[in-house]
């Protein structure tokens, strides 16, 4: 399969990093969002990040002129649907995923291969609404995606080997390094990740440690390169909150029960550097703990 065209659905911080590096990559790129201003300032963000790039001596300014030229973005999903291969990357929630495979469904091409940026659903039950179960897997970029350098793949239980080696194949033109994953809650980055995130929630609300002791233990008792709260305010934590939901109604079982403070927080607002406050506030010059 020769992917030429990529449409991204959702122009958020996941979705705008997917269409940075697929358009550096040479690809050209459609990104979709139901807010005009959410594409704005994508195509802003990516520009601003690029010129980064341009200042490390990353990528050279032809570079960034060549692969912004090469970015295009629409309201409607049914300029999304014909292109060779579609990457949904909206909210982490299993019904928005799914009304957005159902409106790109009229649309799509015979040739289209749909994937989602999910960090947790299963991608059997996402592809089973479709009429390509067999031209669907997960393609779960990591945040920040031109900086991290692994893409998890994962197969559903049709997905079918030419379509497995497209998207590997997309991979390695981007320069990144692939993992293959099962289709299990969470998969495998955050089958692990997600659950230490929620054990160190676990570890405040029991008042072994505040925020500042927690994170910096992990970060020099372990050598992380940040604090898994620090960590979970960059994730979001209704995302956090959301896979740990995913986990626990998936595998049954109690070691995956959210905490009851990570539950408050995301109750409260508190969603962490995109709301402005999380286990830490960040509406001063420095971060702050809040607890």
């Amino acid at each position: 399969m020769d992917i030429q065209t990529i449409g991204v659905v959702g122009a958020g911080q996941m979705g705008n990093g997917i269409a940075h590096v697929m358009a550096l990559a040479g690809y050209n790129v459609t990104l979709n969002d139901i807010s005009q201003d959410a594409l704005d300032a994508a195509v802003a963000r990516i520009g601003k990040n690029m010129d980064r790039q341009v200042g490390s001596e990353k990528i050279s300014a032809a570079e960034r002129d060549a692969a912004m030229s090469r970015i295009g973005t629409t309201l409607e999903l049914a300029e999304i649907g014909p292109l060779d291969l579609v990457i949904e990357a909206a909210t982490e929630n299993e019904a928005v995923k799914h009304k957005i495979f159902d409106g790109l469904a009229p649309h799509l091409g015979d040739q289209t291969i749909l994937t989602s940026n999910t960090s947790s659903i299963s991608i059997t039950r996402l592809a089973s609404r479709t009429d390509r179960p067999e031209r669907f897997m997960g393609f779960h970029f990591m945040n920040p995606v031109p900086v991290m350098q692994l893409v998890e793949l994962i197969r559903g239980i049709a997905t079918d080997e030419p379509t497995y080696k497209a998207c590997l194949a997309i991979v390695e033109k981007l320069g990144k390094t692939a993992a293959s994953a099962e289709d299990f809650p969470a998969f495998i980055v955050n089958r692990v990740l997600i659950p230490m995130i929620n054990e160190a929630c676990y570890t405040l609300y029991e008042g072994v440690g505040n925020v500042a002791s927690i994170d910096a233990a992990m970060r020099l008792g372990a050598n992380h390169p940040m604090g898994p709260l620090q960590l979970a305010d960059f994730i979001g934590l209704d995302t956090c909150l959301a896979i740990m939901n995913v986990l626990h109604d998936g595998l049954a079982d109690t070691k995956y029960r959210p905490c009851p403070l990570l539950t408050k927080y995301v109750e409260a607002g508190w969603l962490g550097r995109k709301t402005k406050r999380g286990f830490y506030d960040y509406r001063g010059e420095t971060p702050v703990p809040t607890r």
